[in-house]
């Protein structure tokens, strides 16, 4: 079917209350509606979800989301039946959890054409009494959520999705959209294969996360930073990620004793505690829930602030998705990691006894995430190019690398001399065999090939095996070398190399960062912490309010709060003051749906609240902007801390002073205080400073720049008058 672009905003805002489309979605949307297969990668929190739900509201039929968990699919379809108002068989689910009155129910809803989504757990799809059923209605198209699961290359791979095609095709034909958050090249290629669509058109999203901070810490003393690091955010929602249940018992119980209110999920727990302490941290009972893998696809809580990793994960695949769970609405989230090659060792040790083909993809994986976790290098770039994407950025302004930047050196010696080493040989080699010839350590393997007998042999042995090993990586980056993940990783040198090799020139390298278990360095201390800062500009008095009433609601309808408002919405409720469900409508993410169906008691909050505080309300309600979370905030706040030159900051970000200055005052009126004296002070004369600030305090009618500049002698220049304003606004206004 054809729709137009006007039909679907139009139906974005009546079901979801949304004005526009986030990057990506309305193309993947008019794609499937008009009956073509689409293959969806999209970041987590990127609103893949909306790709699906959209097209299944406004097509004729029913469309089946294969879904791996059920918790996810409760989530799901609760926060659907919060869009759409008064029809609660709008959606449901199909698993094993239902009772037989619960599956009439489900059965009669789709016969009668009234459901729009049903999920389905893909051991439910083999069913034949499900399959039997499906037949029987109008199939709008197949969503096939987390396709990462088909592969075994995959972080999270499970057996029955590989049948999922050969059940589609006994159900019926209908398009198929399969989507991800995470999926490297190979992966990509196995969905698109096993799902029988290599002519499907490919939609990928940037998998950059801006408002995510990353870190990887040493762990010296991981408990003890925890906690300390829990108290710093008080009432932050976050996730502690361990590799074993036991781990995950005793750091939950430790949080709990320290007044942090915490619970553990893991597989080992009965399925009725792992649901009532999932609930408690959905409900915001509990501040943080403390898990193993066996958590993370089913959770969709947007307000997660902290996603931390006890122990290394086994993929950068995992981390990637685990660290997703942070900052879903697109505010701050803080990822850190703790790393110790310990960790590493364990993991090892777990591969013993699987299959050969299964221990090599994972010591493959494995050698990922050390170079991940050890390098110097922007993390932002290096996560970004294992998914196959340039990160253009030379500093990101949000992870410890680029916080806190190590010694470069020129590299292009050891770089051609990396590039030789892998021309001059006539098989291929793994990055840690090209290190050893290189630093001149001899082993079996190298003794087999005679490869201590090149001449390159020991050629770098000035230098240790991980110096090697980081100079490959960066190589790796740069596209002057190229890893085949089907064949274990084995190396070669890519064209981009071969013109290096060709005409060498300076090359700015970083060595890896040197990590030893029980040292704690001061240096490395959590500089998360004032990493993503930013205010709404609302009612705090009121928006603590809403916040509770909402948590009543939740817990009364046995919904996530969220799912009534999300908290964007609530702070629009508390600039604007809505007392009227057309007001209501025009707040940041409430639909006409959501207004009726959970508006009545907020607004009754709100217009008791007005009248007891005798607040004038604006005849015109204003549109808010969305407080700039960007990486530049960042960076800048981070960076006028240290007491940067303003000129040194505006070059590294690549700005002109004006437009430094345009991000300093954006980031000033949104609430956060910055001390420029430091700079003010060096390039101002002290007089000057007085008579602007002065002027601010004594005369000026408004904080206007163009009434300053008209008020004020014309000996002043635009850029002090600008300076010396930010300054009166942080210690008067804010």
């Amino acid at each position: 079917m054809k729709i137009d672009s006007s039909v679907l905003h139009s139906k974005l805002k009546e079901f979801f209350g949304f004005d526009s489309f986030k990057a990506g979605q309305e193309r993947v949307i008019t794609h499937l509606v008009e009956g073509n297969n689409a293959f969806v990668l999209m970041p987590t929190g990127g609103g893949k979800s909306m790709c699906y739900q959209l097209p299944a509201l406004v097509m004729e039929g029913t469309a089946i989301v294969i879904s791996p968990l059920i918790a996810l699919m409760k989530n799901q379809v609760d926060a659907i039946r919060g869009f759409v108002s008064g029809n609660d068989g709008i959606a449901h689910f199909l698993n094993s959890s239902l009772s037989k009155a619960q599956l009439a129910e489900v059965r009669k809803d789709l016969l009668s054409g009234a459901t729009k989504l049903l999920y389905v757990a893909p051991e439910s799809l083999t069913k034949a009494e499900n399959i039997a059923l499906l037949k029987e209605i109008k199939i709008s198209f197949y969503a096939v959520d987390e396709a990462h699961c088909i592969s075994e290359w995959g972080h999270d791979f499970r057996p029955e999705y590989r049948r999922i095609r050969s059940i589609i095709n006994d159900i019926g034909f209908s398009p198929i959209i399969a989507l991800t958050a995470t999926a490297t090249p190979k992966v990509q290629s196995d969905i698109l294969k096993n799902l029988g669509m290599p002519d499907a058109t490919v939609f990928k999203s940037s998998f950059n996360r801006p408002n995510l901070y990353y870190e990887v810490r040493d762990k010296s003393d991981p408990k003890k930073d925890i906690i300390k690091y829990i108290r710093q955010h008080p009432g932050k929602s976050g996730i502690i990620y361990c590799l074993s249940r036991k781990k995950v018992e005793e750091l939950a119980e430790l949080l709990n004793i320290n007044g942090i209110k915490a619970a553990p999920y893991h597989a080992g727990l009965d399925a009725k505690t792992r649901a009532d302490n999932q609930d408690a941290f959905l409900m915001e009972e509990i501040d943080v829930i403390v898990a193993t893998i066996a958590f993370g696809m089913g959770i969709d809580k947007p307000d997660v602030r902290f996603v931390i990793h006890y122990d290394i994960p086994k993929s950068i695949e995992g981390y990637y998705q685990e660290t997703g769970r942070a900052g879903r609405d697109g505010q701050e989230g803080q990822c850190i990691t703790f790393y110790s090659y310990k960790d590493i060792q364990k993991l090892e040790k777990f591969m013993q006894g699987k299959p050969v083909a299964e221990q090599e993809i994972g010591k493959q994986l494995l050698t990922e995430t050390v170079a991940y976790a050890e390098s110097n290098s922007c993390r932002r770039k290096l996560l970004l190019n294992y998914f196959g994407e340039d990160y253009g950025e030379e500093n990101c302004g949000a992870c410890d690398n680029c916080l806190h930047p190590k010694k470069q050196f020129d590299g292009r010696e050891e770089m051609a001399l990396v590039l030789e080493l892998i021309q001059s040989l006539p098989e291929r080699f793994k990055m840690e065999h090209l290190s050893n010839i290189l630093a001149g350590e001899t082993n079996s393997i190298i003794k087999s090939y005679n490869h201590d007998k090149l001449e390159l042999f020991g050629a770098g042995r000035d230098h240790t095996i991980r110096f090697w090993n980081a100079v490959i990586h960066q190589g790796l980056i740069l596209r002057y070398i190229y890893k085949d993940i089907e064949s274990y990783g084995l190396l070669s040198v890519t064209d981009e190399g071969m013109a290096f090799l060709q005409n060498p020139y300076e090359l700015m390298l970083t060595e890896d960062r040197e990590f030893v278990d029980g040292d704690d360095d001061p240096d490395d201390d959590m500089a998360a912490g004032a990493a993503v800062r930013g205010g709404g500009g609302g009612d705090d008095r009121l928006l603590s309010m809403l916040k509770d009433l909402r948590r009543d609601i939740a817990r009364k309808l046995k919904l996530q709060p969220w799912v009534i408002f999300s908290d964007p919405s609530l702070e629009d409720m508390s600039i604007m003051y809505p007392i009227t469900i057309d007001e209501l409508k025009n707040c940041q993410g409430v639909g006409e749906g959501k207004a009726r169906k959970f508006g009545k008691e907020f607004l009754e909050l709100i217009a008791r609240y007005v009248e007891e505080n005798e607040i004038d309300r604006p005849d015109d309600f204003v549109v808010k902007s969305i407080v700039n979370k960007s990486a530049n905030k960042v960076y800048i706040i981070q960076n006028v801390d240290r007491k940067m030159p303003l000129e040194d900051i505006a070059s590294a970000k690549g700005l002109e002073m004006e437009e430094l200055m345009d991000e300093i005052e954006a980031i000033v009126l949104s609430g956060t205080k910055l001390n420029l004296d430091y700079y003010i002070e060096q390039t101002l004369d002290e007089d000057v400073v007085e008579e602007i600030y002065d002027y601010f305090l004594e005369e000026a009618e408004s904080d206007s720049l163009e009434d300053a500049m008209k008020d004020l002698s014309s000996d002043y220049d635009e850029m002090e008058v600008r300076l010396v304003r930010v300054k009166f606004l942080c210690e008067v206004a804010n």
